[in-house]
Formats: structure tokens, sequence, C-alpha cells
């Protein structure tokens, strides 16, 4: 079975969007990641620059999971919502028809937003989900700038978020560890993540379809 999609879900702070850049790199594959966001605003007609005039006036709280989980390697720097008529619900309904057809072009790395969930009978699709100590993540983020008290804050609320969200619409725990092919530490290095995933992928292809498959 050729992969020719590869989902990574990542915990807050962990690396996982710059892991998923520099895998994309390595096979020459399309990121999806801000391009996703915008995918998504373009399909749904919103501006997605409305981040700081966003009406949480309905569902506040269902948004508050939306726009954490929906975000990619930018958390809390861009909102895919404009101010009315966009609730959660619309946005899911606008994120699952987006990556079904980011999908379906193959040859591309998804970065979070749900991929993982949505994209599970994908046979032709692989799964990977980047974690890290609380020590490596707050590490990570006080290189790009944040405090030591800010960077805990945002582990704790970013992904309790994800959670809530991926159990509202789709009834299950985050992450839910059958989903995955490979669960990995980002603290052994960005780039010998990268080559354990093109490794896993490389044997994975190798294993022969089930004969109902091939049929």
């Amino acid at each position: 079975m050729r992969i020719r999609v590869i989902t990574v879900e990542r915990e807050y702070g962990s690396g996982g969007a710059i892991i998923a850049r520099r895998l994309a790199e390595r096979l020459g594959w399309k990121l999806w990641d801000e391009e996703l966001t915008a995918e998504i605003a373009r399909q749904a007609k919103v501006d997605p620059k409305t981040a700081q005039s966003c009406d949480e006036r309905v569902d506040s709280l269902l948004y508050r999971w939306f726009k954490v989980y929906a975000r990619g390697s930018y958390e809390r720097s861009l909102s895919i919502a404009d101010t009315r008529g966009f609730d959660t619900d619309r946005m899911f309904a606008t994120l699952e028809k987006v990556i079904a057809d980011v999908a379906s072009r193959g040859e591309c790395v998804i970065v979070g937003r749900g991929s993982t969930y949505f994209l599970r009978a994908r046979p032709d699709a692989f799964h990977v989900f980047i974690y890290a100590s609380v020590e490596e993540k707050v590490r990570r983020l006080r290189l790009i700038g944040k405090s030591e008290k800010e960077a805990l804050q945002l582990i704790d609320e970013i992904d309790r978020d994800r959670a809530s969200f991926i159990r509202h619409y789709f009834g299950s725990e985050w992450p839910h560890r059958p989903l995955y092919n490979a669960m990995m530490n980002s603290k052994f290095g960005d780039e010998h993540v990268v080559d354990m995933i093109l490794q896993h992928v490389a044997t994975l292809e190798k294993i022969p379809a089930p004969a109902a498959a091939k049929a």
C-alpha cells in the first residue's frame, strides 16, 4: 500500500508543526498548515484576518475549542472565523470538506485540525502523534520568546481545549492512541523524528495488502 497522506498531530509545544514542515520538504510533498486555514476561510467565504473582532455570542465555549484546535504552527495568531453566522458547526462542516479534498489530491502532510480523525478510514494515510515532556515543551516555547509561566499556561490550556473539541465532535479521547501508526517523542531532535517517520512509512509500504483490499 502506497502512503499518499501523512497527518501530524501534536501536543502544543512539542515541535510537531516544525517536524511536519521538514517531513514535507524531505518528501517533496505539499504541506497543509497555514494554507489549510486559508482554504477553510476561502470556502466558508469569511475573512481570516478577523481574529480580534470575533463575536463569541452564541457558542463561546465551542468556538474557543475550535479556534484553539484548528490552528497549526501559529496557535493564537490567526482565526478562521468571521463575526456573524459562522459558528463551530459550520466551521466543522467546512473543515471536514477541506481536509477530505486536500487528502484526495495526495502527496501531502496535514498538520492537526482533526485530520487524523477525519481520515481514519483512508488506507493510504499514515498518522503520527508527536509528544514531549513538559520540560522539553517549555524549552521549545522559551526559544520563541515565551516565559516559563506563559509556556506552562499555554501547554495546559491549548491541549485541554483540543481534547474538549475532539470529545465533542468525534466522541473520542485526544489523543486516541489506536488511530495512530506511530507516536514519537520529539526530545531526540526534529530530524531524528522525521527519519523515524520515513522509516515507518517505508516499512508499512512493503507490507502486502490484504487479499480483500487487492480485490
